[in-house]
């Protein structure tokens, strides 16, 4: 199987370098990175060096480059890249893709398979979503710091969902903590009602997780702006356990105190950010539905000033 990795950065680097070390030398199965500029350079020179909670390892997959149209047909790809470059990403690999190859995007939000599939229509797009924490040192280089870890993968679908169990094999196989779902909306959202709410406000207020919790205020802001996905959640027929919110707050309580979001992390550095796929998303989507979120409204206000 030729497995493809497009983004090689924190969630890119470190599972696609989980697959590389695993499988390298594999006669089934072939990793390839796509990845761009002083990063790719790196990793063809000296490899893609993972710095993680396991230990440290260089991985080499079977062909890194920046041009997909030589790499060959795909028979599965893993979408890591930034959201606002997604669409972008997607039409560079019309030639690698064909009717059976297998896309699933790990990307924040909620809707990247819908818009893949606008992109990649012959391609059979499941949904992913994955708990880490974990960002591009430097060139070649990538630092796991903090989170669980975790790539779920489905469908919404019982039947459906069984027939991609080979795929969670090879995921398991190369050590990676996989599980595959038939209730992938509801991971997604669930996920999305963490990151959107913390992404949000941490980029706001330039504080931290631990800063975050530790304010009276915000920490409360933060749980009025998980219950205000979850209304949205509900409000599209994806029903959350009533005690998301609750859990939701303890995993954040978990993480380390100084860990900031990747949003944050964008925003500071003066890059571009994914407040279209978080914050303005949650905002448009409630709007159309009619359901009131002036916690996000006025951060999102407070983001685009």
């Amino acid at each position: 199987m030729r497995i493809a990795i497009i983004g090689i950065g924190g969630v890119g680097g470190y599972f696609g370098g989980k697959l590389a070390r695993e499988y390298a030398g594999s006669e089934n199965h072939e990793i390839i990175f796509i990845a761009r500029g002083e990063n790719l350079k790196a990793i063809q020179q000296n490899g893609l060096q993972l710095l993680t909670r396991e230990g440290n390892y260089v991985a080499w997959p079977n062909i890194a480059t920046d041009n997909p149209s030589i790499a060959g047909l795909f028979d599965l790809v893993f979408f890591c890249v930034k959201s606002y470059s997604l669409e972008s990403s997607a039409g560079l690999l019309k030639s690698n893709i064909r009717k059976n190859t297998i896309v699933i995007p790990l990307l924040n939000g909620v809707d990247s398979a819908e818009r893949l599939r606008n992109v990649l229509p012959e391609a059979n797009i499941l949904a992913g979503s994955v708990y880490i924490i974990t960002h591009l040192e430097k060139p070649g280089v990538v630092h796991q710091e903090d989170g669980a870890c975790k790539l779920t993968f489905g469908t919404d679908d019982q039947e459906s969902a069984k027939q991609y169990s080979y795929l969670l094999d090879i995921l398991l196989k190369a050590k990676i903590d996989a599980k595959l779902t038939d209730k992938i909306s509801e991971v997604l959202w669930t996920k999305y009602l963490l990151m959107c709410p913390l992404a949000s406000l941490t980029s706001a207020t330039g504080k931290t997780y631990g800063a975050i919790l530790e304010d009276h205020e915000l920490r409360k802001k933060a749980r009025g702006m998980m219950r205000e996905v979850y209304d949205v959640a509900k409000a599209r027929h994806i029903f959350l356990p009533e005690n998301t919110v609750d859990k939701t707050m303890e995993m954040v309580a978990r993480f380390g105190r100084d860990s900031k979001t990747s949003m944050q992390l964008d925003r500071e550095k003066g890059h571009q950010t994914e407040i279209d796929t978080l914050t303005a998303f949650l905002c448009r989507t409630s709007q159309e539905l009619g359901i009131p979120t002036p916690l996000h409204d006025e951060i999102y206000r407070q983001l685009i000033s």
